[in-house]
């Protein structure tokens, strides 16, 4: 079964460039991917991809900045998920894919 979900509502293709912009690169595709099975706290991120925390965490401020993730804070620890738009009803079974209205990108 496949199931796409409508990030925020996109108007032009000005903001479609900065969302792609966004999620230019591989550690932020790989984050996102992890993201979409659960919600996760940056040192576990960092340690599922093997990089460090700063790096990690830089990553992670720029797909927030994009609001393609959104962090609460747990104690000492920020903990990531997608923004609830996008994760919203996905389970790990599904084709995971995001629609900006004017693109879609799937993770397999």
């Amino acid at each position: 079964m496949t199931r796409s979900v409508s990030a925020k509502p996109i108007r032009s293709s000005k903001d479609c460039a900065g969302l792609l912009r966004a999620m230019g690169g591989d550690t932020r595709l790989r984050i996102l991917r992890s993201l979409f099975n659960r919600e996760k706290c940056v040192t576990e991120i960092a340690h599922e991809l093997a990089l460090s925390q700063p790096h990690i965490s830089h990553h992670l401020q720029i797909l927030r900045n994009a609001g393609l993730v959104e962090g609460r804070r747990d104690g000492q620890r920020i903990c990531y998920r997608l923004f609830s738009e996008i994760g919203e009803g996905l389970t790990n079974h599904e084709k995971k894919e995001i629609d900006f209205g004017c693109c879609r990108i799937s993770f397999r």
